[in-house]
């Protein structure tokens, strides 16, 4: 077993819209059914018994698939989808398996590469180790209990979301309507607020500025000071540092010097010390969400039972053996903390590590109540009086904080705080938010959702953090029809943001060049805080190496599919291959949203099967079955009637003079006009009004500043020069259309191939092109791409024997010569079509010689 290639999908895929792990697996004959491998299961069984049930004609790449799978299951991950696909390559398979963290994924597979290898070979592979390896890394980097919350809550709400590092930084939403997390802070949140709410002391004088209760004291700088404070406010007291969290090095009831002492060294390890009297009463936490209190909680200490036969520590180490409590903040609870100051509230109640309480002898390891040190919390959110829940708001709006969790002392909270010598004794920016979700005794409350309504609106205010996505796809015409789009858009005074082949475009302005039809300039685009529309080319390549970089959009358009192109490479050997993969973006269309199909090219127009929305099918002819079908069904279709693209729905009808279109040379160039139809349901599927649709088609200019390579056509000295990308049969048979409309005296031809097409793609190129043109101009450059010198040119010329009207050939070595060779040949009334390359490059050597003259 050899596995040659190993992605990670982390976007919407032709597998699924998990994200997932997709390896290449190589198996020789033996291992292609686990009825030739005697002995071989038993092994695996032995190695990892928990594997599941196994076909007898189970290929070991199966076995590879279902054992990251189980791994990964077993330990603890949310995973639930994996696939084994047979490819035409005898022996090789697509291994596809879903993970819920990447590096969880990718090490589930290496691992279950070892023990498929183990099994083979008879060697050791202990699954247990394994199993906590993994565990322990998907718990260090999968979100927070808090942070995990929130981006649950706006899942539910069909609000997108990105993890921008492996922390708690959040993104919700894209471009204009993004809003951000950290934990749970807000982006609103200044750092102002934060630096305030972490300053104990002046927090304390804020608030009690502002008429809220809160305990006297004040910072310390030196145990004695700190003492001499104890002693002028009253014991007891507590020491606590100055600028903490997380209850770090807070000591409460501190009632001699000797504990003082440990509290001031444990305070001063974290900052400067502040000491302030002691409140009696319970610990509460109140979590404020903009103007509301969402939810309270009591907070209990850290604590034994005594049975009258286990030690103190015993008591402890049974109690850290609940699988609810973790080290860190993964879990719902803490680990009970067994240090210095555990020990110094132990000899308070007389107690040692060693001793054994009596039965039923509740024991305190803290004072102070905080998750984080292992204490307990009880939701109380319904006993809150309104007067203490007025103070907990005033708290947080004094400081500043969108989110703030409130800490108060007090006999209770179904009281106010006047009344029972209660306090505010700390105000929290970035609360956690484990004690509401999951309190150990008493109701849940979906904190996360709070966070969520405040940032995108609850009731008829609420958004979805969207802005208007449009995926394009096809064989060709991607890229005209994006950036069409991309004008309208424009045109209507939006901030658009655009990716395609050439680069990525916020506002007009380049931010990135070369091939971005990918998924990571996508996600670029989505990320950029101006951006309010979206206009992403997205091509077979990006969708293979990661999948989308999107999770939805609300139109996807498909130009064609033709004949396919790219066949031969990532098993993809045929246009009904190419489908599976384009058709990605038509999957991943919102309920409420368009597919846009050509409803000429049956590839094409299948793909309304798999669409979640509704389709818009584009045609020249009106009376083509599928489209008089749909509208008959009263569904939308955009067609040419005469001299005038028509968008139509039941009985009503719009139309655009194909004259006001300049991309179409008033409708001369069949295939811009459909891809100015393409265009065009696309804007109409977004919902742009039809002023701004034909103000949009009538002012795109298809230059070689706004569309490079896309049948720029230019004057030189009285013959015709016509720039394009085309590079594939169907572009061929295209442009030959395109340019038989066009007078001519005699008709010129420059092009190169691409070196990783097939054979018999370069070849027929040139089969097409000799029944078209009289001279054609051959050329090697940039674009062999693997192949040896010369061939391609070989291929091209293999595909001009028997050219019914091709009489002049000639080879020439470097793009830039032979575009020169080629204008030197031209005569006034000529047509020269030059297929470039390097587009940039290209078509800025040509405007020179055109400014030459």
């Amino acid at each position: 077993m050899d596995v040659s290639r190993t992605r990670a999908l982390r976007g919407p895929n032709m597998w699924s819209r998990h994200t997932a792990i997709e390896a290449v697996v190589h198996c020789n004959d033996a291992e292609r059914s686990l009825e030739r491998l005697p002995g071989f299961e038993a092994r695996l069984r032995q190695r990892f018994p928990t594997i599941g049930a196994l076909r007898a004609d189970a290929s070991l790449a199966q076995v590879l698939e279902q054992a990251t799978l189980a791994l990964q299951a077993q330990a603890g991950c949310p995973v639930t989808f994996s696939q084994t696909h047979v490819t035409p390559e005898a022996g090789t398979y697509q291994v596809v398996v879903e993970y819920s963290e990447e590096d969880v994924g990718r090490l589930a597979f290496e691992q279950a590469v070892k023990l498929v290898s183990a099994a083979l070979d008879g060697s050791e592979f202990d699954a247990e180790p394994v199993l906590a390896q993994l565990r322990e890394l998907d718990e260090d980097i999968r979100l927070g209990p808090s942070t995990g919350s929130i981006v649950n809550a706006a899942v539910a709400r069909g609000i997108p979301y990105r993890r921008l590092t492996q922390g708690s930084l959040v993104q919700f939403g894209w471009g204009a309507k993004q809003r951000r997390i950290w934990a749970a802070e807000v982006d609103a949140t200044s750092a102002v607020s934060e630096s305030i709410a972490q300053d104990k002391d002046l927090c304390k004088r804020l608030l009690q500025a502002a008429g809220v209760p809160v305990p006297i004291g004040r910072p310390v700088d030196s145990p004695d000071d700190g003492w001499a404070v104890a002693q002028e406010i009253g014991l007891p007291v507590v020491v606590k540092p100055q600028d903490g969290n997380q209850g770090k090095g807070v000591t409460v009831n501190v009632v001699d010097r000797a504990h003082f002492d440990i509290a001031y060294k444990a305070a001063d390890e974290i900052g400067q010390v502040m000491v302030e009297k002691f409140l009696p009463g319970g610990d509460y936490r109140l979590l404020v969400i903009g103007d509301k209190l969402i939810a309270a909680a009591r907070r209990d200490p850290p604590h034994v039972i005594g049975d009258g036969t286990h030690t103190v520590k015993q008591l402890v180490d049974k109690v850290n053996s609940d699988p609810r409590r973790g080290d860190g903040h993964a879990t719902s609870l803490t680990k009970i903390r067994f240090d210095d100051i555990a020990v110094a509230r132990l000899t308070q109640q007389g107690l040692t590590p060693e001793s054994i309480p009596e039965k039923g002898q509740r024991v305190i390891l803290r004072n102070n109540a905080n998750l984080s040190t292992g204490g307990t919390a009880t939701d109380v959110t319904d006993d809150v009086h309104p007067e203490v829940a007025a103070r907990a708001i005033a708290a947080a709006q004094v400081v500043g904080l969108h989110v703030c969790g409130v800490d108060v002392v007090a006999e209770s909270v179904l009281r106010p705080l006047e009344e029972i010598n209660g306090g505010i004794v700390e105000v929290n920016a970035a609360p956690g938010l484990r004690m509401h979700l999951s309190p150990s005794f008493g109701k849940g409350r979906n904190v996360g959702e709070a966070i969520i309504g405040h940032l995108f609106g609850t009731g008829t205010k609420a958004e979805d953090g969207r802005i208007p996505v449009v995926a394009v796809t096809g064989t060709n015409g991607k890229t005209t029809v994006t950036r069409l789009i991309a004008h309208m858009f424009a045109s209507c005074g939006l901030k658009v943001g655009m990716t395609n082949t050439d680069g990525v475009y916020v506002d007009g302005r380049q931010i990135d060049s070369g091939d971005c039809s990918g998924p990571k300039s996508a996600r670029n685009v989505l990320m950029h805080p101006d951006v309010e529309a979206a206009v992403l080319e997205t091509a077979r390549g990006g969708i293979l190496r990661e999948g989308l970089g999107f999770d939805r959009c609300q139109v996807a358009v498909v130009t064609n599919i033709g004949a396919g192109d790219h066949l031969g490479m990532n098993f993809l050997h045929t246009a009904e291959d190419i489908v599976l993969v384009k058709r990605v973006i038509v999957q991943n269309v919102a309920p409420n949203g368009y597919a846009v199909l050509n409803a000429a090219d049956p590839l094409t127009a299948q793909m309304a099967a798999v669409c979640p929305g509704q389709v818009i099918y584009f045609a020249a002819d009106r009376h083509h079955p599928l489209m008089a079908t749909h509208r008959a069904q009263g569904k939308r279709c955009v067609y040419v009637d005469g001299d005038q693209i028509v968008a139509a729905q039941g009985v009503w009808r719009e139309s655009i003079p194909l004259r006001d279109i300049p991309l179409t040379r008033g409708g001369v160039i069949g295939f811009q006009v459909e891809n100015a139809m393409a265009a065009v349901a696309a804007a109409w599927g977004v919902g742009l009004d039809w002023d701004t649709i034909r103000r949009g088609v009538g002012s795109f200019a298809n230059d070689a500043d706004n569309a490079p390579g896309r049948f720029n056509v230019m004057d030189y000295r009285g013959a015709t020069v016509i720039a394009d990308y085309g590079h594939n049969g169907d572009a061929m048979k295209a442009l030959v259309d395109a340019v038989s409309a066009m007078p001519a005296q005699r008709r010129v031809v420059v092009i190169s191939g691409a070196g990783d097409r097939r054979d018999e793609d370069i070849r027929i190129q040139t089969e097409i092109l000799g029944a078209a043109f009289d001279d054609v101009i051959l050329y090697e450059d940039a674009c062999q791409r693997g192949r040896e010198a010369g061939e391609v040119v070989a291929l091209l010329r293999a595909g001009l024997q028997g050219a019914s009207r091709t009489s002049y050939t000639e080879e020439i070595v470097g793009e830039f010569l032979a575009i020169d060779r080629a204008l030197a040949r031209l005569q006034p009334g000529d047509l020269c079509l030059v297929l470039v390359d390097q587009v940039e490059e290209a078509l800025a050597h040509l405007a020179q010689r055109i400014s030459e003259g």
